[in-house]
């Protein structure tokens, strides 16, 4: 295997880990990456998804203790059968969704425009819902939820299968907007974020079978790694930041990162219709 093409893996597997549950579009950060390293192939996008699952295994370590509690639980808890029912019951609209409507999204909608548009939109919406009165928050916990709050962030995350939206800014942000507290609605995006990227990691790894090989496992294996460092690093930070912070800082980024794409979009420097 070329040391070269491990390093540009490691590479890709921080920016994945380091933005997947961050506000701020982990797929824009990959598109961008992957244009300056020349790692933007077919095979490439595969991989882009798959070691997706190196930053879950994070959050499962993270929180493997609620995890585990609700596994123990599940049979006879109430509380856990509860927590359990709305993880699925967010996770469905991005299945029937994804399956509906993927394939249309990324042909029509991966475009600079909408890319740099959904950046700078979401940089906004992120301003407005921080400026929020504390009143208008009803959920402290994400064991208070009930199973219609979930369905309503479950759609809300359906709104990141446009580009630049990002999935973790959606369910955080929209949570926060629904009546979540700013640690409910991160606990429930990093919960929600398991059987989601899974699943589309899965899915992705059978659909695009044909390209890969077993030589390709070295390549794969570095990225679910760094991936999974990065990731754990990142969570473990962001859960103390949000104690005492807001999301306004990520806000700002996101506007000129939008800003950042029209450029380079313009300039002919990225790619971002690849």
């Amino acid at each position: 295997m070329d040391i070269v093409l491990l390093v540009k893996a490691a590479v890709m597997g921080v920016v994945e880990g380091l933005t997947e549950f961050l506000p701020i579009s982990s797929t824009g950060h990959l598109i961008l990456a992957g244009a300056l390293l020349g790692f933007d192939d077919a095979k490439a996008k595969v991989f882009d998804i798959a070691i997706q699952t190196g930053a879950i295994f994070a959050v499962i370590l993270v929180y493997w203790q609620k995890i585990r509690a609700t596994l123990v639980e599940l049979p006879s808890q109430r509380r856990a059968q509860r927590f359990a029912l709305n993880v699925f019951i967010g996770f469905l609209p991005a299945v029937v969704l994804g399956l509906l409507l993927g394939k249309a999204i990324k042909a029509h909608l991966f475009t600079p425009v909408v890319v740099a548009s959904t950046f700078i939109i979401g940089g906004f919406i992120i301003l407005w819902a921080e400026r929020r009165p504390a009143s208008a928050t009803r959920i402290q916990e994400v064991d208070d939820m009930t199973p219609l709050d979930a369905l309503k962030v479950g759609l809300v995350q359906c709104l990141a299968m446009v580009p630049g939206t990002s999935r973790s800014g959606a369910t955080i942000i929209g949570g926060m907007l629904l009546g979540l507290s700013r640690k409910a609605a991160t606990d429930y995006s990093f919960f929600l974020a398991i059987p989601t990227l899974i699943g589309a990691g899965v899915y992705s790894l059978y659909k695009e079978r044909a390209l890969l090989q077993a030589s390709d496992l070295p390549l794969f294996a570095v990225g679910l790694f760094f991936s999974f460092v990065s990731a754990w690093l990142c969570v473990r930070w962001l859960l103390r930041y949000i104690s005492t912070h807001s999301f306004v800082p990520f806000a700002w980024y996101r506007i000129v990162f939008g800003i950042v794409v029209l450029v380079t979009a313009w300039t002919g420097w990225v790619q971002w219709n690849g």
